[in-house]
């Protein structure tokens, strides 16, 4: 495995002939017990549930095999299954604590070579982002590629993909509680021993919050697709535009903070 090498990449998505030797899963990470606001990953979003957002837009991206939601064993997520079954996305049950743990096991479960990771509060997640972050890595074979390697997009719009490789070798590794409950920290946080790719935003939007963790961030997100369409047939950028146009919309939750990885 590479290691001591990061790499800065703003180039356009390439589609490369290579890629399809490799099996590029997503990994939706869901759970009831959000300590903010509880049950956050179904409630409802003008019509349909955050986790069925978040599912819908990650299908929509191209470059992806298959998508997975990695929910716990916990009685409280049988819910999240149910709701699983009413997308017709597979769901796969882990542990509750170790997040890093239940990644690596859905990722072996539905042999993955590469596992790209969404989280299920992050309805605005863009398609062609998670498209430009599996290009970038397909091409250039990192250990690692992120998009939030160096901020710059909006938070909620984080895409990172990782090699199983890599993955379980953060896993076998990693010892720090904020590693294991965050799954890709072991990998960006040892630069001397992965390969890093950061695939960089034109410009830095990372002041923008378009991520859910309270009350006043679900009220934003409806405000989008109210705005928007229920349908969801709209892209980051569309957003962006939005929030020029109508100010007041960002201050819905701009007061919001975002916690540390240490704090989660």
């Amino acid at each position: 495995m590479a290691g001591g090498r990061a790499i800065w990449y703003d180039a356009a998505m390439q589609r490369d002939g290579s890629g399809a030797e490799i099996r590029v899963v997503a990994i939706i990470q869901a759970h009831m017990a959000s300590t903010r606001l509880p049950g956050k990953v179904l409630m409802d979003i003008v019509g349909r549930t955050m986790l069925a957002r978040t599912v819908e837009r990650t299908r929509r991206a191209e470059r992806l095999d298959e998508v997975v939601v990695a929910t716990t064993t916990a009685p409280a997520d049988d819910a999240i299954v149910a709701e699983c079954g009413r997308l017709g996305v597979p769901a796969f049950r882990g542990s509750e604590e170790d997040v890093l743990d239940r990644h690596c096991r859905a990722a072996r479960a539905h042999c993955a070579d590469a596992v790209a990771r969404v989280t299920s509060d992050c309805p605005l997640i863009d398609p062609g982002l998670i498209d430009r972050v599996v290009g970038a890595f397909l091409e250039k074979r990192p250990d690692y590629a992120g998009n939030s390697l160096r901020p710059a997009y909006p938070v909620g719009l984080g895409v990172g993909v990782a090699s199983m490789a890599a993955l379980e070798m953060a896993w076998r590794e990693a010892r720090e509680r904020h590693e294991r409950v965050h799954v890709m920290p072991y990998l960006y946080g040892h630069p001397e021993r992965f390969t890093l790719l950061s695939v960089e935003g034109e410009e830095d939007l990372s002041g923008h919050r378009w991520t859910v963790d309270t009350a006043e961030d679900l009220a934003f997100v409806r405000a989008v697709y109210e705005r928007l369409g229920s349908d969801g047939r709209f892209g980051w950028r569309d957003v962006l535009a939005l929030v020029e146009r109508e100010p007041r919309l960002a201050e819905l939750n701009r007061h919001v903070r975002q916690k540390t990885l240490r704090e989660c």
